[in-house]
């Protein structure tokens, strides 16, 4: 009876072993499998993160080339409003609309329609369109040239500001 209960020990060890390296043989598969699938997701996270990084790089780059033409183009914008500045300031307006106020109306009148003009063109639509209808347009005869339909005189282009002398 003895090599009975030895011979179901043995069987029982042998069984228990058996199970046993079946159980860590099935779970070293699946934490290999795990891992390969998690290894999987990992390259494609670096892969992403390397593209991103790479549109980064160029989305910076591009972004410097806009800022410096955006520095250029401020100070070609501020050069341009000293230019102003200086001629509004050898202008005096309120002896010119004291003097003749027709002529100045002509005058704005002029600068306005070529402003206009210059928005419509610069948002897409058809610059050559006449002047808008409640722009007052001084009596024939009175006024300068940049009052015409075509916005193009002499005393709106800002190569002469000059104001007029005081009589």
């Amino acid at each position: 009876m003895i090599k009975l209960y030895i011979a179901i020990f043995i069987v029982s060890l042998l069984a228990g072993v058996g199970y046993s390296a079946k159980y860590y043989y099935d779970t070293t598969q699946n934490t290999i499998a795990t891992l390969r699938d998690n290894n999987a997701k990992l390259e494609v996270a670096v892969q992403t993160a390397q593209q991103s990084v790479e549109t980064l790089q160029s989305d910076m780059k591009r972004l410097g080339e806009i800022n410096n033409q955006l520095q250029i183009s401020l100070q070609k914008a501020e050069a341009y409003g000293d230019e102003l500045r200086s001629k509004l300031s050898k202008l005096n307006l309120v002896v010119e609309a004291l003097k003749d106020s027709k002529v100045l109306e002509g005058k704005m009148n002029g600068a306005s329609a070529k402003l206009w003009r210059g928005i419509v063109g610069d948002t897409g639509g058809n610059a050559d369109i006449p002047t808008p209808s409640w722009l007052q347009r001084p009596p024939t005869g009175t006024g300068d040239q940049s009052s015409n339909q075509s916005g193009e005189g002499t005393d709106t282009n800002g190569d002469s500001t000059k104001a007029s002398p005081v009589k």
